[in-house]
């Protein structure tokens, strides 16, 4: 697995660290089951605090995405199939709204409202 982050970009660090490991479960590169590398770990491996990684695994927790288990860490859960399920969707989604000529923005606008009326 690797984590994706930019400094530089505008998000914050943990926001960031949970949108790669979000992508990765999308993908199908992390299924339920797999073990995510301890937060000390990947604190050390990006050169960032051990409180950020602690807070994208809590938010990742709090979204169904990981279990925290004693003795194994953060682990990949059930969610992750979902998430792989709608990714599918999305590009479907996607591909239609080219076929349309609706743009990207306006796209995320509408899964937005969508997502706030549900």
């Amino acid at each position: 697995m690797l984590l994706r982050i930019d400094p530089a970009a505008g998000a914050p660090l943990y926001d960031q660290i949970a949108a790669s490991i979000r992508a990765d479960a999308a993908t199908g590169a992390l299924v339920e089951g797999d073990r995510l590398p301890s937060a000390r770990e990947v604190a050390e491996s990006l050169d960032v605090n051990l409180h950020t990684v602690l807070k994208a695994y809590q938010m990742l927790r709090d979204e169904g995405l990981v279990e925290m288990r004693r003795g194994r860490g953060a682990v990949i859960g059930s969610a992750a199939a979902s998430l792989a399920d709608l990714r599918a969707d999305a590009q479907a989604l996607a591909a239609r709204a080219r076929e349309l000529g609706v743009g990207p923005e306006a796209l995320a606008a509408l899964v937005r409202a969508a997502a706030q009326e549900s």
